[in-house]
């Protein structure tokens, strides 16, 4: 079985507390992470956070072997502290066409005007990406104290696929961030959508099972481009949606809940089902719940609305920080996941 994970709006909309949960509860036998280094997943598990920007979140399941695709980028100094932070040595595999982040690259994004002033994260992933384009950049079969760690990672998941085992691919960032579908110019430099997700693991479409687009109960987005509804930073702090990016520190920008860059999303990643989290900060008396049933009405009522607008179950609502504060509908609504 094959299940993706993708972010529905502009990063930040808690995949990687749902990665944990599905990789722990559903038990994933493989996880790999898309993405580079500029995007952050937080992991809240047994009371202690961690902030990942190359590791899966899939970590909190000890029987999960942790994949780093080709398409990935990374940088040696985050992997190799990652790697101990989390005690992951000897169930890490990095494919030997990841691409490798080096200083020349940060300094060079730091001198690019450009960049600024469209919120670069400044770490390097741009220059990264377009050194790749150009056929330059170095990758990880090039660093001999990264050959413990070297495999063939879309065989690997290829053939645990033939034999029945579960695979999870993690998204990152969001679907608006796309450099493709996003709002250019304000965006990432990869495509951030499910079918990027395939193609930098190296996993064709037939083989999908099932594409859980995550959305948080409001919308929030870092650095400059348009978002629509955007409230002011009192309104935010009255509201209780103030955050901060896990790689930036930078405080997010907020709007409640876009109803029509959901169905968007929805489309655009042709997702069979849908992960909402922050539900508790929306409606604070969510707090904790972990079955539909002790959730009051009118919180009920909002995402049932959710569903109808966009045509897809809402299987998993998270209620608070940790893995497991979450109400999983999928047996309810008849989902396999």
């Amino acid at each position: 079985m094959l299940t993706l994970i993708v972010g529905g709006f502009f990063g930040d909309e808690g995949k990687g507390k749902i990665s944990a949960y599905v990789s722990l509860m559903k038990q994933y036998n493989y996880a790999a992470r898309t993405g580079a280094i500029n995007a952050g997943h937080t992991v809240v598990f047994h009371g202690k956070k961690f902030k990942l920007r190359t590791i899966p979140a899939a970590f909190v399941n000890e029987k999960t072997k942790l994949l780093i695709p080709p398409g990935a980028l990374i940088r040696l100094d985050v992997f190799f502290n990652e790697v101990k932070e989390l005690g992951v040595e000897n169930r890490v595999c990095l494919d030997y066409n990841t691409g490798i982040i080096e200083e020349i690259h940060v300094n060079r994004e730091k001198q690019d005007s450009i960049l600024a002033s469209i919120g670069s994260t400044f770490q390097g992933v741009g220059a990264a990406m377009s050194d790749r384009v150009l056929r330059r950049l170095k990758l990880a079969r090039d660093f001999s104290e990264l050959a413990r760690y070297l495999c063939d990672v879309p065989l690997l998941i290829n053939n645990a696929l033939d034999l029945g085992e579960k695979v999870l691919i993690e998204g990152t960032q969001g679907t608006f961030l796309s450099l493709y579908h996003g709002t250019y110019p304000y965006v990432t430099s990869r495509d951030t959508t499910a079918s990027a997700l395939l193609s930098e693991v190296g996993i064709g479409p037939k083989r999908v099972d099932e594409v859980i687009v995550v959305f948080k109960a409001y919308v929030t987005r870092v650095g400059e481009g348009p978002l629509e509804g955007e409230l002011s930073r009192d309104e935010a702090v009255k509201r209780g949606w103030v955050e901060m990016g896990t790689v930036t520190g930078r405080p997010r920008r907020v709007a409640p809940f876009n109803f029509e860059l959901a169905k968007r999303s929805i489309m655009l990643n042709s997702a069979t089902q849908v992960a909402i989290t922050k539900l508790d900060a929306l409606f604070p008396e969510a707090k904790g719940v972990k079955t539909w049933s002790n959730l009051p009405s009118h919180v009920k009522k909002w995402i049932e609305d959710v569903e109808s607008y966009i045509k897809t179950p809402v299987t998993l609502i998270g209620t608070g920080e940790e893995v497991d504060e979450i109400i999983d509908r999928t047996l309810d609504l008849g989902v396999e996941l």
